[in-house]
Parts: structure tokens; C-alpha cells; sequence
């Protein structure tokens, strides 16, 4: 394996509790997207999974914690 191949322990992300390799990377969203989950959010709640099936490719996890940190950092 060439050094620039090498992963360095740094790069290692462990499972989490689950068993699922957690990503520390923050999603972005689209500002389009950003003003659909405030809206869907105002009329549905926190039902994550009916506002996800309306932003295609995007999970409710990922938009629960989008809406988790924007509400942390808002405050």
C-alpha cells in the first residue's frame, strides 16, 4: 500500500453503539430545503419521516438532526 493510501488512526470513525459507522460530516441543505422543513414542520411537528418523504433523497434522521442543531444554535 503507497503512503498516500494509508489510512492514519485519525481517519477511523468507530461504530457507533448500533454497529453503524457514524458520520461526523454535517449535512448541508439546500436553502429551498431549509424553508421546506420549516414549513412542514409547522403544520406536521416533529414527524420526520412525512417530511422527509417530501425532500427527495433525504432521510428523517438527517432532518431531525438539521432541525436539532438549527434550534441548539438559535437559541
Amino acid at each position: 500500500m503507497a503512503d498516500s493510501e494509508q489510512l492514519s488512526f485519525s481517519d477511523y470513525t468507530p461504530p457507533d453503539s448500533q454497529g453503524k459507522i457514524s458520520k461526523e460530516v454535517e449535512t448541508e441543505f439546500s436553502e429551498d430545503e431549509e424553508e421546506l422543513i420549516i414549513r412542514m414542520y409547522n403544520l406536521l411537528g416533529e414527524r420526520w419521516s412525512l417530511i422527509a418523504g417530501r425532500i427527495p433523497g433525504r432521510t428523517a434522521e438527517e432532518i431531525e438532526k438539521y432541525w436539532d442543531t438549527r434550534s441548539s444554535t438559535s437559541q
